[in-house]
């Protein structure tokens, strides 16, 4: 299996003291032109998990330097990485090097053989990690020009720090891009805030390795979501901080008058939750079990009951799970919120009296293809009842 490389920065060149040998590759450019070329595959390193780069810079014909960085799982099956970059001596048709990895201090030693085959190459050898030894064997491969390779680590985080509006950001989703060597400091300050951190975004991927820097994924109340921006931008290292893609489906959102849903400054959410339970006990023909506001994430999660129609002398209860989401329609001062409300979730379960009959049952929710059954309408009702604007997704302008 080859691994797909990545790499968002370049990377160091061969010391000047080192003595190298000459090899003689195909050229692709002008005679004794100063080119630069990249591998980023090796076959089966640490069991196919390895993410390597191999850069070399060559004279015409001749490879001058070579620096070899490859990322890996630190212990098999572990979500986390770690490097090592070693600059690689060129000895005939020998790459060789020592270093040491940088984050387990383990030592390296690489001693590969490479042989050009027509338009690609061949690696053998073995590369080792503190105890553990790879045999590598690794044929047909083909490098890119820079300007490849770079087009290739073009990325994006996904972070808008000033949005116009909430259509392509989400106001409960913050992403904070920070230093390395700065995010646990971060991290630590979140104790005990009212704030959700995405475990996912705890795991440092090869791409942050080498860029030096992470982009951490956060929910919070909408409401509080500019002042946790404006304390991310405050805190040293932090490199951006703005809103993200969260929860928000525009289709299933709907915009109306903040006027009389506020008291003062704030939401009044308890309305508004008793608004949505009683629209939604109409279009779902269900009786309001449950509502409550998550105070990390600002969503709530409405709960209906009905019976359900699977086999009505069982007299089995559906339970339906909504969640809801209200926020300002955009960043800064503004008279109007918007409402978000999910698909339903639906489960079955006896909850008669006396012996219960065990059901076992999936999760429904979200279909594909358009609404789910479950929903009759309750978007258009909570728009009329709201007074509400719809997202018109040909247009990208509520309507």
């Amino acid at each position: 299996m080859r691994a797909l490389l990545f790499c968002l920065l370049g990377l160091a060149t061969a010391t000047p003291h080192l003595a190298f040998a000459q090899m003689k590759l195909p050229s692709k450019t002008a005679p004794g032109a100063v080119e630069t070329r990249y591998f980023t595959a090796i076959d089966g390193l640490m069991d196919g998990n390895a993410d390597v780069v191999l850069k070399e810079t060559r004279q015409g014909k001749t490879v001058t330097a070579a620096t070899l960085d490859v990322c890996y799982p630190a212990a098999k099956g572990s979500d986390r990485k770690d490097r090592f970059v070693a600059n690689l001596a060129v000895s005939g048709q020998t790459l060789t090097g020592t270093t040491q990895s940088i984050g387990d201090k383990q030592p390296v030693t690489i001693k590969l053989t490479r042989k050009p085959n027509g338009d690609t190459f061949e690696f053998r050898g073995q590369i080792t990690v503190g105890q553990a030894v790879t045999e590598v064997t690794s044929t047909d491969n083909s490098d890119l020009s820079e300007k490849e390779f770079l087009d290739n680590q073009t990325s994006d985080d996904g972070i808008t720090p000033a949005p116009k509006e909430f259509a392509d950001v989400s106001p409960e989703a913050i992403s904070v891009r920070i230093k390395l060597d700065a995010a646990l400091d971060f991290l630590k300050s979140l104790k005990g805030e009212a704030v959700e951190i995405g475990l996912s975004s705890l795991s440092i991927s090869c791409d942050a390795l080498r860029a030096g820097e992470q982009t951490i994924n956060l929910t919070v109340d909408p409401e509080r979501a500019a002042a946790l921006i404006a304390k991310a931008k405050s805190t040293p290292g932090v490199v951006a901080a703005g809103w993200t893609s969260g929860a928000i489906e525009m289709d299933r959102t709907i915009r109306f008058a903040a006027s009389e849903w506020r008291d003062g400054d704030r939401i009044n959410k308890d309305k508004i939750a008793s608004a949505i339970s009683a629209v939604l006990a109409k279009t779902l023909s269900a009786k309001p079990a449950e509502a409550s506001w998550n105070a990390n994430t600002g969503k709530a999660k409405l709960t209906f009951k009905r019976p359900s129609p699977i086999y009505p002398p069982l007299a089995l209860t559906e339970t339906l799970e909504i969640t809801a989401l209200v926020s300002p329609d955009k960043p800064g001062a503004t008279d109007r919120l918007m409402l978000w409300l999910s698909s339903p979730v639906t489960t079955t379960a006896d909850e008669g009296t006396g012996a219960k009959l065990h059901v076992s049952e999936d999760s429904t929710g979200d279909e594909e293809g358009g609404e789910p059954k479950d929903d009759n309408g309750a978007i258009d009702a909570l728009a009329k009842e709201f007074k509400g604007q719809r997202w018109d997704a040909d247009r990208s302008v509520w309507k």
